[in-house]
């Protein structure tokens, strides 16, 4: 995939993840009043329907990494998404390799305990087959899988990192010479 290409796949990611941190992740934090039935009840059957408990009862760990989400990451999605709209922005890699490793590293215990823990079945079901932890399992996959691509992107490319590739000089230098 090419440089915008990439650009554009986390421009996709951060403007998207706006709406869903604010008025569905943040549920599990604020006050049920102050959303209105529509959006309770959207989390409700996403729960249901993806056997998903965290976001209904969330564990404190869980509670902790939303908590971050809203205090850290929030501020920073529009920020993101707007370098990577624009494209080029070198000013962004140091933001995104801090927060590409950070949500990376939260995924971890997210995903390992979707596989392995066992949920209860009461009060709210969580997933108790295979199909059922691999399903959930793909819904949070790209919360890990475009923030390692990021971090990747951030590391590697010649766009970000000019330093990634010795001895390559990139389109724009070329056009100075």
């Amino acid at each position: 995939m090419s440089v915008r290409g990439l650009e554009l796949l986390f421009f996709f990611y951060f403007a998207s993840h706006i709406p869903i941190t604010v008025f569905i992740d943040l549920q599990a934090l604020l006050p049920a009043h102050l959303y209105p039935p529509a959006l309770r009840d959207l989390l409700r059957w996403y729960a249901d329907e993806f056997k998903d408990p965290m976001v209904l009862e969330p564990p404190e760990w869980f509670k902790s990494f939303i908590f971050c989400e809203a205090l850290l990451q929030t501020p920073f999605f529009p920020v993101a998404a707007y370098a990577f709209l624009k494209g080029g922005c070198k000013w962004i890699r140091t933001p995104a390799i801090v927060y590409s490793t950070h949500v990376a590293t939260t995924l971890i215990p997210i995903l390992a305990h979707i596989l392995f823990y066992q949920f209860p079945v009461k009060p709210q079901p969580g997933p108790q087959t295979l199909q059922e932890r691999w399903l959930l399992v793909s819904i949070y996959a790209p919360y890990l899988l475009v923030p390692v691509l990021l971090l990747l992107t951030m590391l590697l490319s010649s766009t970000y990192n000019p330093t990634s590739k010795p001895g390559h000089v990139s389109a724009k230098n070329k056009k100075k010479n």
